[in-house]
């Protein structure tokens, strides 16, 4: 799962601007990975003036974003650099276009720790990861031993 943290000043993104830069960013992974849509989890928090402090200064104009990878993990410096690259694509016009100054991390969770309704994600690009994806939802399966 791809898990987003996206840490704003309060009242910078408008809830349509929230759900196309969700949108945007759903697109990375559905296109690039063909993970399930619902796999991407996108979580806003508005942060009142004088919340955030960057080199102990107030930073009303930051916003922090913060990535947890589960579903897939990255391998290689240039697999990563060009997702980076799609991360920055896809923020510029809600963050670098609108003046705001910004910083992104990816930290990357091992997939044996995580589950969704319960269930143990199935492998990558397994027939069953496609019928989630197809489905939109997770659906049990008999899990290999």
């Amino acid at each position: 799962m791809p898990y987003w943290e996206i840490f704003t000043p309060e009242n910078a993104f408008t809830p349509e601007d929230k759900e196309q830069l969700s949108e945007a960013i759903t697109s990375i992974y559905v296109d690039y990975q063909s993970l399930p849509k619902f796999y991407v989890v996108v979580l806003f928090k508005d942060m009142p003036a004088n919340t955030m402090y960057v080199g102990g200064k107030p930073a009303n104009n930051f916003v922090r974003i913060r990535l947890d990878h589960i579903a897939r993990q990255m391998d290689g410096a240039e697999i990563r650099a060009m997702f980076m690259g799609l991360v920055e694509e896809k923020l510029a016009a809600f963050v670098k276009d609108r003046g705001y100054d910004w910083e992104v991390h990816v930290d990357e969770t091992p997939i044996d720790l995580w589950r969704t309704q319960g269930l143990v994600p199935p492998p990558a690009h397994s027939d069953v990861e496609k019928l989630w994806a197809k489905e939109n939802r997770a659906i049990p399966y008999e899990v290999a031993s």
